[in-house]
């Protein structure tokens, strides 16, 4: 079984290549090969990871390799999930939640829901967070007009606040 554990600084490195990997493949069918390179492009960078890692905010998965990447952060006083990826091999194990419930133990005691968000085409992560428990709260469309570039937004309240 996976380790679940708070990402480290020598984590950076495995986090990128995951992302080139894994992300790019992942959205390539689903929103366009020159959108999924720009996502990984901006956010699986080693800039950004380490911001993410050094602040404690990210999260990893290894199985004799890093199998598994969450990432939270804030959008103004809401606490969000901007980055949760299983590899594929690993799907439908229950990684996914266990990756969610490590950085739902990382909220402080005062938060009282979390938010995610995915690409509208990103079908399979939606079906994913309504079983955890999210809801629609609102769809953003995309500046470029591509109804697969929307961006969904989900909450769920926190247990035990």
């Amino acid at each position: 079984m996976a380790e679940v554990r708070p990402a480290v600084a020598a984590d950076v490195a495995a986090i990128r290549r995951f992302g080139e990997v894994h992300v790019r493949a992942h959205y390539a069918p689903l929103i366009g090969a020159a959108a999924a390179d720009a996502q990984v492009r901006d956010w699986w960078n080693e800039t950004h990871l380490s911001a993410a890692v050094r602040g404690g905010l990210v999260v990893v998965a290894e199985e004799g390799e890093l199998v598994g990447v969450g990432q939270r952060g804030r959008n103004g006083p809401d606490h969000v999930v901007y980055k949760l990826y299983v590899h594929p091999g690993q799907r439908g194990r229950g990684l996914g939640p266990r990756l969610l419930d490590a950085l739902t133990a990382q909220l402080p005691a005062d938060a009282g829901r979390l938010y995610i968000e995915h690409f509208a085409a990103n079908e399979r992560a939606g079906a994913f967070y309504e079983r955890e428990g999210f809801t629609v709260e609102r769809i953003e469309p995309s500046a470029t007009g591509d109804p697969a570039l929307a961006v969904v937004w989900r909450v769920r309240a926190i247990s035990g606040t």
